[in-house]
């Protein structure tokens, strides 16, 4: 399999240089017309497996399995979600409507725009972004 033969040629160029590859973070996935294709598993010079995930995160984002390039949003609505209820649980009814709407404009927003600049967002990805946006700034505010 080429796969297993370019692992193993990285593995001895790393080896040359004294460095390895940790296979604990080391994932596969695969982005493409045949994405849902079950594919064998790669093992390393030392018998380790690299599996093959759906959903991989880097650097904060997730990365899905598809027929495109796509990453997932719902990380990201999640930890917005969190962070915004985590202002609620602290300040509750208490602050004025500005200063909430300004705490969560400086500490929510960014999290739900993490990344968001590098990712192909498609309208659907757009209109999800939207809706989280409205229904929580119309609900609570």
């Amino acid at each position: 399999m080429m796969l297993n033969r370019l692992l193993h040629a990285c593995e001895t160029e790393l080896n040359y240089i004294d460095m390895a590859i940790n296979f604990k973070k080391s994932f596969c996935i695969r982005i493409g017309p045949r994405n849902d294709a079950t594919c064998a598993s790669i093992a390393s010079l030392n018998d380790h497996v690299i599996h093959w995930m759906t959903e991989v995160r880097y650097l904060g984002i997730y990365m899905v399995s598809s027929r495109v390039f796509k990453w997932s949003l719902h990380y990201a609505k999640c930890g917005f979600y969190r962070a915004a209820n985590a202002i609620f649980g602290k300040v509750g009814r208490v602050a004025s409507e500005e200063i909430i709407l300004r705490l969560i404009t400086s500490k929510c927003l960014p999290i739900l725009f993490y990344c968001l600049e590098v990712c192909p967002l498609t309208k659907n990805d757009l209109n999800s972004l939207d809706f989280v946006i409205n229904k929580f700034f119309y609900e609570t505010l």
